[in-house]
Order: structure tokens, then sequence, then C-alpha cells
């Protein structure tokens, strides 16, 4: 038998825990519940994504045009000012350069210069829309090496396809990372997607070939490949690449209608490079940024445009499905040079 006095506190602290929690209960209820949180538009995402790159950039513009400096030395102090956001030398340079052709003599109205830039920078990241799905089934092969977020940029292509209405088939050609394949079985659950694969380390163009097979005999619309971004040498994985495209355009005719490269905004001027090697050898469509949200690196976009001359697709400004967006010349300066104190920026 317990003694009385310890039966008697257990009973207190019994009910002190029952009152709490419906004190707790009530207040919750009072309360009502919590306020949904406001959704932003695509051009609010890529604004707040933007954020980091736009606020170092917007300071050393600032400076430059502030400085009082004689014309020469603003447009150099410009010049350094887009370089440091990761534009490169050679882009910012051009740009500057037009800028300056433009403004002329005016070059110490602010207002004008930063106008001037944003209409450059927008007509240097100008490009046609991506091509809609023409062909059944519309095939796209997804490169880039590894830790850009290429496998789940796929998953997330996957859902705006689905989201059209398309019927949808993934393909996980990366064999040498098992998590690779595991990753996109999740993105085909979540999407509703069909998806082909085989064990890790089985060859990229073996499952590409079963692809091509299950998307003819499926009926798929668009078929998404993700491929590898390692192998032991640069050589080997672009004869790798080079051996899935034969495969592919031999069981679809036109095919691969798209050949996108993930870049990582975070990597600065090392997604530049890798732009041109994958464009060298296989022949880069599209480009889709990633991770501009973690970065001030954001101008590395505008470099990617310029120095290999492929078109932006996608940008990617967050963790969710809709952080990937379709990519939109005009809001993308807006959100990058537009001023957070003044509207219109100027």
């Amino acid at each position: 038998m317990e003694p009385s006095w310890i039966i008697a506190v257990a009973a207190v602290l019994a009910l002190l825990v029952f009152l709490a929690a419906r004190l707790a209960v009530r207040r919750r209820l009072g309360a009502g519940p919590a306020p949904a949180a406001p959704q932003l538009t695509p051009a609010e995402r890529l604004r707040r994504g933007l954020l980091a790159t736009r606020r170092k950039l917007a300071a050393q513009v600032d400076a430059a045009l502030g400085s009082g400096a004689h014309d020469a030395d603003v447009f150099r102090e410009l010049v350094e000012a887009l370089v440091a956001a990761d534009v490169g030398v050679r882009a910012a340079e051009h740009l500057v350069g037009r800028v300056r052709a433009r403004v002329g003599r005016a070059s110490t109205d602010g207002a004008a210069v930063r106008r001037a830039l944003r209409e450059e920078v927008e007509a240097a990241l100008a490009a046609e829309p991506p091509p809609a799905p023409a062909a059944r089934p519309w095939v796209i092969l997804v490169t880039g090496v590894n830790g850009v977020g290429k496998t789940t940029t796929v998953g997330k292509l996957a859902a705006l396809h689905a989201a059209a209405g398309r019927r949808v088939l993934l393909v996980a050609a990366d064999t040498f990372r098992a998590a690779a394949i595991e990753q996109l079985e999740v993105w085909a659950r979540r999407t509703g997607a069909d998806v082909v694969r085989q064990g890790p380390g089985a060859s990229p163009a073996a499952v590409a070939f079963d692809g091509m097979k299950a998307a003819l005999a499926r009926n798929a619309d668009v078929v998404l490949i993700d491929t590898a971004g390692r192998l032991h040498t640069r050589t080997n994985l672009m004869e790798e690449l080079g051996k899935v495209r034969r495969v592919i355009a031999r069981e679809v005719a036109g095919a691969p209608h798209e050949t996108l490269l993930v870049l990582d905004a975070t990597t600065g001027q090392n997604a530049v490079a890798q732009a041109r090697t994958f464009a060298e050898a296989v022949g880069v469509t599209g480009i889709i940024v990633t991770k501009l949200d973690g970065t001030a690196r954001g101008g590395v976009a505008i470099g990617v445009r310029q120095e290999i001359g492929v078109p932006l697709r996608y940008v990617g400004v967050g963790e969710g499905v809709e952080d990937l967006r379709p990519f939109d010349a005009h809001q993308f300066v807006v959100a990058l040079l537009e001023s957070d104190s003044t509207p219109n920026g100027s």
C-alpha cells in the first residue's frame, strides 16, 4: 500500500494537468483557426528568391552611381558591381558598354543609367518561351553535375507537366546513385507519373531504351530522363550521355526534343564553365538555374545566357514545387534590379 500522502499528491498533480489541458484547449478555440499564409504570386516568389542578390547588387550600383566620380569611373564601378554578383567580367563589360552608349553624357543621371541597365539586361535575357510538347511522346533529357538539384528538378518538372494534364513518364537513368533512383520513385508517387528504373549500376543507355519502349507502350505525353552527373572522368560522362542520346534518337523520332542543363547558382562562375562543357558535348537547348534563393550570386544567370547563348527555361527559387518557374526575362530583371525602396526602380 502506498502512503496516503503520496496518493493525495498524485491526485492533485493529475488534477492540475487536466485543468492546464482544458485551459489550453479553450484558448485555442477562443483564438479560432490560425490565419492561412498569404499565397505569393510567381513574381513575388521570384522577388523573394532573388532578395540576397538584389540587395547586394543594389548597394553596389547605388554606391557606383552616388560616388560623384567622373563618367569613366562610374561605369567602371558599375562593371565591378555586376561582376560581384557573378555576372562575369565579359558579360558585365558588354552590358555596361551598351548602357554607356545609350545614356552618353547623361551618365550622371542615376535614374537614366538604372533604366538603361534594366532594359539592356532584359534584352540580353530575352528568348522564345519553352516549346510546348509538339510530339508524342515529348522527350526531355535532363543533365548536369551531381549536387545541382537535378533529380529534384526532374520531379518538379513532372509536377508542372502533370498539372497541365499530361501523362508523364520518369526514366531513372542516373544509375550511379541509388539515392537518385529512390528519389525519382518518390516524385513519381507525388505526381502520379510512371517510372522506369533498373538497379544501381545498370547501364544508363539500357534504362533509356526501356524508357522509350515504355513511353510508346503506355502512350506517355512527356518523358523526363534523369541522367548521371558524375563518372570516373568528364570524358566518360560525356560518352555515356552520348550513348543515351543515340538510344533515345533511335527509338523515338526527333528525340530528345529538349536537352535541359541544370546549374546551381551558388557555384557562381563555375556554373558558366559547366554550361560551356555540356553545351559543347550534348547540344543543350535550355538552362535551368536552381538555388537562386540561397545565394547572392544570382547574376550568374545573366552570365550563362551571355556566355553560352542558350536560353534560360526555368529558375528555381525555393524547395517547393511552385518555386520552379518558367523563366520570364521581364519578371527576372524586375526582381533582380528594381529597388526595394522605390517601386518603379527609379
